[in-house]
């Protein structure tokens, strides 16, 4: 007999679970973890440094800019074991979920990941199985995890230029993730998404030659509005570059075509290129400006075994501690279904209550 779905009391059906297989990354970009001095200068020398807006009674408070920390990892023993993944993904799969994506942290530092990427594309009822990546080891592991069942890769590429993209990264690496990029088209994976955080001031120039990377190398370019998960507490709604200013921009140079979705609860909105090459498109996911809580049908597992209902939320359900007390599929199931079924209505960004999450999206999972 088919289980009931997984549906929440807004009524929405939950089909896409995110695992995160790690916190670490050996990225340190500005919108995640800006870790760096460079990160620090670049919030320093914004206009509205002096203050980062009303606190309590109206006051302004005074801007601060994230600060060089040691970050200290979840140790090994605190993430869940493949065993255990295997285990939450088989018991969601059951429960309706049929989109999987691996994220991190940076996924490819997980040791092994080839073999998790197997055991996951092995459940019966996984239709669609994906990973998020910066792309600069994916060289490494590609054929391996193409091997394994991964069908869909998805590359963060926030620049085109040397530079910029070491200013927002942290790290030289450019060449390494467009070289990612096409081995990952060479051996057959299928779409290739190509997302790029869009921060005015930063990187807001490169729409255009971001755009036309994508028609050039037939993959979907995402363009993704500024969210406020960065672990220094430095986002500002003013470097938001709004997806309806995005839109604006790339029409301006290119003849785009709406791509119909038949997916409502799709993320992004999509157009193609009128003269582009099959598999070009682009698409703007602009959470902040245009949310799309309405149709989210999205549930995360942290690295160390917590599940979000939201990825703005501040709230979050501790999973690992029932699965090593040895609770039954059946309680865990019913206990998720619980957990679901309380998911937030949708996120408060830009209201005055709004809190951000106390992780980063390094620890949360993309």
């Amino acid at each position: 007999m088919t289980p009931r779905p997984l549906t929440d009391a807004h009524g929405r059906v939950l089909r896409d679970l995110r695992v995160s297989v790690t916190d670490r990354c050996n990225f340190r970009c500005l919108y995640c973890l800006p870790e760096t001095e460079e990160a620090a200068n670049f919030y320093r020398a914004l206009p509205t440094a002096s203050a980062s807006g009303p606190g309590p009674g109206g006051v302004p408070v005074p801007f601060q800019p994230p600060q060089p920390i040691l970050r200290e990892w979840k140790p090994r023993r605190e993430l869940l074991t493949f065993e255990e993944l295997e285990r939450v993904v088989r018991l969601f799969v059951r429960l309706g979920i049929d989109k999987v994506r691996v994220t991190g942290g940076e996924p490819l530092l997980r040791t092994d990941i080839p073999k998790l990427v197997g055991r996951l594309a092995a459940i019966p009822g996984v239709a669609d199985l994906a990973m998020t990546t910066n792309g600069f080891l994916f060289a490494r592991h590609a054929r391996a995890l193409r091997e394994a069942g991964l069908r869909r890769v998805s590359f963060s590429l926030d620049s085109l230029d040397p530079e910029n993209f070491r200013r927002m990264t942290g790290r030289i690496g450019r060449d390494e993730v467009l070289a990612a990029i096409r081995l990952a088209r060479d051996l057959g994976f299928s779409p290739i998404k190509v997302n790029a955080v869009v921060i005015r001031g930063l990187n807001d120039s490169e729409l255009g030659a971001l755009a036309e990377f994508g028609r050039r190398e037939g993959v979907v370019q995402r363009f993704i509005e500024f969210m406020p998960l960065d672990s220094g507490r430095a986002w500002q709604r003013g470097l938001v570059v709004p997806g309806r200013e995005i839109l604006e921009r790339l029409r301006a140079r290119f003849d785009l075509v709406p791509v119909p979705s038949a997916n409502p609860s799709e993320t992004a909105r999509r157009w193609r290129f009128a003269d582009g090459p099959p598999g070009a498109e682009i698409g703007i996911i602009a959470p902040v400006t245009e949310p799309f809580c309405g149709h989210c049908n999205r549930i995360r597992l942290t690295a160390d075994g917590q599940i979000r209902t939201c990825l703005f939320g501040r709230v979050e359900h501790d999973l690992k501690a029932r699965l090593r007390g040895g609770m039954g599929d059946d309680d865990l199931e019913a206990w998720v279904r619980e957990v679901v079924y309380g998911k937030e209505e949708r996120h408060h960004i830009g209201e005055p209550e709004f809190e951000p999450p106390q992780r980063s999206m390094s620890c949360i999972g993309g």
